[in-house]
């Protein structure tokens, strides 16, 4: 089992490089706080990833790569070094690994079985769909299992932020909802094109069963070990979810376990937050791709460059496309071969990814 020795914060920042810059947020931005906080990395981020698969287009996607089910803990480990970037890290290689992610994405087009429409993950509707179950879900569980609400105007610059970081996807930003309100609208509005099919279904109670995360080199006693856990968290997860949710998942938890679940988890985040050891020792197991890249940020290492700009700001001095814009040719190719050639996708991305955002195979784990 990965461990890590209890030490300070001091020496564990002493362990880490400091960022080139403090990305697009910074210190004393909402999103570095709610981001920050444990309850992201587990609960929120679970809560997304399942979330997501009611939108029957993303099922289709995610059921045709087949990473989640052959090797969840990189699949789990690569999105968590995505998003964690996004929030935490430098300019340069975020850009470039959101424009890497446009390329990868191109390859997650076909014919949905569910509504025998066409998908591409690089739609900007379905890009929205994914953004905002994350940030959704993410400031929930905080509010839920965290510190509690945020202020009126933390909130408010929080959705702002949100609007930022929607730049690094092929999402026009003035699609996304900044208030509260507009935000409950918008899962409202789309309700009626939510389903759940049996593969998405499926794809849930595999998510949901939480110890499929841990690392497969882990020996079989460990992973029994953690199974007590794993279990708690998955009731704190479905503790989130409104009835209607419930009822597309078919799953039933009484309103019982609900109320004994929220104080339990809360308590868990708020000791886990008070440790150094234990929050590293957690994400370095669960996903060590990102902890280099949220690291700097959660231990207040200053960066290089102390300066922050915008996604767009990011790309033009980059040079890199905006996400829309990007990759037009291959994204194309991949639609030819696909619709009406009747073949596979290729890979064309995906290894290339390998260097920003993780390894593919299961048995290298970056440190």
């Amino acid at each position: 089992m990965i461990t890590l020795p209890k030490i300070t914060r001091d020496q564990f920042a002493a362990e880490f490089e400091p960022a080139a810059d403090y990305g697009f947020f910074g210190p004393g931005s909402v999103t570095w706080t709610v981001w920050g906080y444990p309850t992201s990395y587990i609960l929120g981020f679970a809560r997304a990833v399942t979330i997501e698969h009611l939108d029957p287009n993303l099922t289709a996607a995610v059921v045709q790569a087949g990473g989640v089910k052959y090797r969840p803990h990189t699949r789990y480990g690569r999105t968590l070094r995505y998003f964690g970037m996004v929030a935490f890290g430098a300019t340069e290689p975020t850009a470039r690994a959101a424009d890497v992610l446009v390329k990868v994405h191109s390859k997650a087009i076909g014919t949905d079985p569910v509504t025998q429409h066409a998908y591409d993950a690089n739609k900007p509707s379905s890009q929205l769909w994914i953004h905002m179950t994350a940030w959704h879900s993410i400031l929930y569980c905080y509010e839920k299992f965290g510190p509690g609400r945020l202020s009126a105007e933390e909130e408010a610059q929080y959705w702002e932020e949100c609007a930022r970081a929607a730049e690094l996807q092929t999402i026009d930003p003035d699609t996304v909802p900044r208030t509260r309100e507009d935000v409950i609208k918008y899962f409202d509005d789309w309700r009626p094109h939510l389903c759940a099919s049996e593969a998405a279904r499926d794809m849930v109670d595999f998510i949901l069963h939480l110890e499929v995360a841990l690392p497969p080199d882990l020996a079989k006693w460990e992973k029994l070990a953690f199974l007590p856990l794993t279990r708690l968290l998955a009731l704190g997860v479905v503790a989130t979810y409104p009835q209607y949710m419930r009822d597309l998942f078919g799953i039933s938890q009484s309103p019982v376990v609900d109320r004994l679940i929220t104080p339990l988890m809360k308590n868990l985040h708020t000791v886990i937050d008070r440790s150094w050891t234990l929050k590293f020792w957690l994400m370095n197991l669960i996903a060590p791709q990102a902890l280099p890249v949220a690291a700097p940020a959660l231990l207040g290492i200053p960066a290089v460059n102390p300066i922050t700009m915008t996604p767009r700001e990011a790309q033009q001095k980059y040079g890199f496309d905006v996400p829309n814009d990007a990759h037009l040719g291959m994204r194309a190719k991949q639609r030819d071969r696909v619709f009406k050639k009747g073949l596979a996708p290729s890979d064309d991305g995906l290894l290339e990814s390998e260097v920003h955002i993780g390894n593919l195979n299961p048995a290298e784990r970056s440190a």
